[in-house]
């Protein structure tokens, strides 16, 4: 029979329609996933962008503007009224980060040193960005595959958006977070590893530093979570010293995709806590150095959102998250 699930932190119901699974296999169809190079060449391998400075050497990863970035950095954003409707001048920075200088498709197939090299560029982008006061929040994600919303071109890369406003999405975890911590004195993310690395169920491997696991309440086939086991509220903070960890279990992950899932498309975004917790004058978020916790989230793009989801807010996993993790743990790489 299907089941309502509720996702502890937002409060989100999931239905898993555990009647509807069938092997793993069957759901994936990558025939909108094909990478190739547009018209021959790559504007990656042959950049002609001002690179931005990451302040150390980078092992060949490279960050460059998007051309889609209209933000003048010298400019104040301006907030203004049009009745009920409010409106901000521009929308924030647009960077690319070029994660190698080879022409290769997936961060998957980089070695771990690269992979770390990518975290620690990431870590050091949205450092220096925090230092810029019009900014609420940075968003690191990388879009693989057409279907995920990359562009057709065979190069791995990724993206890091810094806005003057926060995401709903993120705010929906903070509150969540905040309510658990002022309820229960804990933080939610630790008390869900400890259960979680308990029952073993939903674990799909795990680290020194940080374990992956199905959540509970899973929006999507395989969706994955990387966590770090030590409590931090900020990325670029809490990888320190951690970056090949966290290299070494995203490869295993992506490499459990490409070979038990047929390499889909997929999204991954890093969760991290907003900028403006550091103001003397901001009492909502106080507690957030306490309350929230990092994590990254993995969603390959193996099913379409529909009516039912879009109407609700409700998604339909096909899968049980507990049959979706030993599957996933059954690959060997």
């Amino acid at each position: 029979m299907p089941e309502l699930r509720k996702d502890p932190v937002i409060g989100r119901w999931v239905i898993i329609a555990s009647e509807r699974a069938r092997r793993p296999g069957n759901f994936v169809d990558t025939s909108d996933n094909d990478i190739e190079n547009e018209n021959g060449e790559c504007s990656f391998c042959n950049n002609t962008r001002e690179l931005i400075d990451c302040g150390f050497p980078s092992n060949g990863v490279s960050v460059v503007l998007s051309k889609d970035s209209v933000s003048d950095p010298k400019k104040e954003f301006h907030r203004t009224k049009q009745g009920l409707y409010d409106v901000i001048d521009q929308f924030g920075v647009h960077e690319i980060v070029i994660e190698t200088p080879e022409h290769l498709a997936n961060i998957a197939d980089l070695n771990i040193d690269q992979i770390a090299s990518v975290f620690k560029v990431y870590a050091a982008r949205m450092a220096h960005l925090e230092k810029d006061k019009r900014f609420q929040y940075v968003l690191a994600y990388k879009n693989y595959g057409p279907t995920a919303g990359s562009r057709n071109i065979g190069h791995t890369r990724s993206h890091i958006v810094a806005t003057p406003v926060q995401p709903l999405r993120v705010k929906e975890k903070l509150l969540g977070a905040k309510e658990y911590f002022e309820a229960n004195k804990r933080c939610i993310y630790c008390d869900l590893i400890c259960q979680e690395l308990e029952s073993s169920e939903r674990i799909v491997t795990e680290t020194q530093h940080f374990v992956a696991l199905i959540p509970f309440a899973a929006r999507f086939l395989f969706e994955t979570w990387i966590l770090p086991k030590d409590h931090n509220c900020d990325f670029h903070n809490g990888i320190k010293g951690h970056e090949k960890d966290l290299a070494l279990i995203m490869q295993a992950l992506l490499q459990k995709y490409q070979k038990g899932i047929d390499d889909p498309a997929y999204n991954f975004v890093i969760q991290t806590a907003p900028f403006y917790r550091t103001h003397s004058n901001n009492k909502k978020w106080k507690t957030i150095g306490q309350d929230y916790h990092w994590h990254i989230e993995l969603m390959p793009r193996l099913t379409r959102v529909a009516g039912f989801e879009k109407g609700t807010g409700f998604y339909i996993c096909s899968i049980p998250p507990e049959d979706m993790a030993e599957y996933l743990r059954g690959i060997e790489i």
